[in-house]
């Protein structure tokens, strides 16, 4: 029996976005990386470290996500207008009702993610008796990417957007990747608390981060020691990027 079959971890994969930046009519989870779908990886490190319920949010195309992903026993939840991750997590609310576990958040445009990573960070919530725990990783040029910000004992005070972050705040090289483990009844109280107030009038899940922190929950990163697994695909040049790392690697 797995970690999260042993401690009952759900998942949600976030996959609503239209990714404008790809350039295409199609939705950015679908794009074919090495023959499948981007959306496709995510789903399978959830069920490879032995998750068993699985939400995925879906907006943009999700007539074609349901098709192609039909059969594979998920829960598909939609987000009508994407007003934002934050906005994009509360959605799968009803389909963890009474669920008493812990929830991993993964992206669906993060298809580089290795199982062995997400089981650390699975182990590393357990071990710290974390609320959430944040998986974030380091970069010489952290430029766009949501800044970590951590108290004198290293625990992870906040998360800022690049577009929100300060002069100082810029500086800091350690970067949110979007991956989450969050305990449930947490998780669902924070994403309604959630407030707009930043320069993209958006509902940011990383606002959970603060959250926690003020509220004197136990907060946590685990750094990925290697960032491309972590890379987010925005764009065709990212695709082309995270097909030639996994050919690499498949050698």
């Amino acid at each position: 029996m797995t970690q999260c079959e042993e401690r009952k971890v759900g998942a949600i994969i976030l996959a609503a976005g239209k990714g404008k930046r790809m350039k295409s009519g199609l939705a950015k989870v679908m794009h074919p990386l090495c023959g499948k779908p981007m959306l496709a990886y995510s789903v399978d490190v959830a069920r490879a470290v032995g998750v068993r319920k699985i939400a995925v949010v879906i907006g943009h195309q999700a007539d074609i996500i349901r098709d192609t992903f039909r059969d594979q026993g998920l829960i598909f939840v939609e987000q009508h207008e994407q007003l934002g991750t934050g906005h994009a997590v509360l959605q799968a609310k009803n389909a963890f009702l009474k669920y008493d576990g812990t929830i991993l958040i993964l992206c669906g445009d993060v298809p580089l993610l290795l199982p062995s990573t997400v089981k650390s960070l699975i182990e590393s919530h357990f071990s710290g008796k974390a609320t959430l725990t944040v998986l974030t990783t380091l970069l010489d040029d952290p430029s766009g990417y949501g800044r970590v910000i951590k108290g004198a004992e290293g625990e992870v005070l906040r998360i800022v957007e690049e577009k929100d972050a300060s002069p100082d705040e810029k500086k800091i090289r350690e970067i949110n990747t979007g991956i989450y483990c969050v305990e449930c009844d947490f998780l669902f109280r924070a994403v309604e608390e959630i407030g707009n107030e930043n320069v993209q009038k958006e509902y940011y899940l990383t606002d959970i981060v603060g959250i926690a922190s003020n509220n004197g929950f136990k907060t946590r990163s685990l750094i990925a020691a290697d960032s491309v697994e972590v890379m987010g695909v925005n764009t065709l040049d990212d695709l082309e990027r995270a097909s030639a790392y996994m050919l690499c690697k498949s050698k």
